[in-house]
């Protein structure tokens, strides 16, 4: 019973900073030191990454109408494909290519090479301290990219390059990479938010099926349960932040985030040396 409970607390730290550009990763460390699962090593490992699909299957129901490419016309009731989704789809499959590519081959090594705190509350605090610069240059300044299907491949693949660096170094932030580098090309704030969340399906998806081929079927029944309960409530959390988020950034800019990136890298880095 008392594992069900850190499971929900851990969907809880995964629905709120897997969309909030704050490294869900940094997050994960910190309560991981205070709350830890009575379960193997290689279970704890792929249960951080598999209770990410509750997450996303919340930006799925949210924005179904904007990623689904089929449509059933009313009158005629005849089906039809929606040429600017599957261009959409297909400009996420250029930006997803790099970090697959890095993520199949170099995995395990990069999570022996860069997860541990140090590596994660560094990167907190360099993209923290990018978010204040780029927000500030952008301030007088009109984005390029003010809708979705403006988006180029040649910029979804700088995306992409972005959300390689967040493959390489936990704690930079899948999310926060992304949208950092998007501003940067001058896509704007929502639009940046919304091509983000899409970039995660494919991500997100491909590693759970990684992590799963790797530890394979074999589930006992309390890690099945906890597998649930941490994927339900992630979903759950994960549908209140993406609908604060994206109201959120309609009148703000990120450097809250940047701030609180900063402030929690130096938290990390403290706590560590310490110990």
């Amino acid at each position: 019973m008392l594992d069900i409970l850190k499971a929900v607390l851990f969907g809880i730290v995964e629905g709120i900073t897997e969309w909030l550009p704050i490294s869900s990763t940094g997050h994960m460390i910190l309560v991981e030191e205070f709350v830890k699962m009575n379960v193997s090593e290689e279970f704890w490992n792929l249960f951080l990454v598999v209770i990410q699909l509750g997450a996303i299957m919340a930006v799925v129901l949210l924005f179904w109408k904007k990623i689904w490419p089929f449509g059933k016309k009313k009158k005629s009731g005849k089906f039809y494909i929606k040429t600017d989704i599957i261009m959409l789809w297909l400009k996420i499959v250029v930006a997803c290519v790099p970090a697959a590519i890095v993520g199949v081959l170099f995995d395990d090594k990069l999570d022996e090479l860069f997860y541990h705190p140090w590596c994660v509350a560094i990167a907190l605090i360099v993209f923290g301290i990018a978010f204040i610069i780029i927000e500030n240059r952008n301030k007088h300044m009109t984005p390029r990219i003010t809708k979705l299907k403006d988006i180029s491949f040649q910029t979804a693949a700088l995306i992409g390059v972005f959300q390689l660096i967040a493959a390489i170094f936990p704690g930079t932030s899948r999310s926060g990479a992304t949208i950092v580098g998007a501003l940067l090309i001058g896509v704007s704030r929502t639009v940046a938010a919304e091509f983000t969340f899409f970039l995660a399906i494919p991500v997100m998806f491909g590693a759970s099926l990684l992590k799963i081929m790797k530890f394979g079927l074999a589930f006992t029944g309390t890690e099945l349960v906890l597998l649930v309960v941490g994927m339900v409530v992630a979903f759950l959390v994960s549908m209140l932040v993406i609908r604060f988020l994206m109201g959120y950034i309609r009148k703000h800019d990120f450097k809250v985030f940047g701030w609180y990136r900063i402030v929690l890298g130096a938290t990390v880095l403290l706590y560590f040396a310490l110990k």
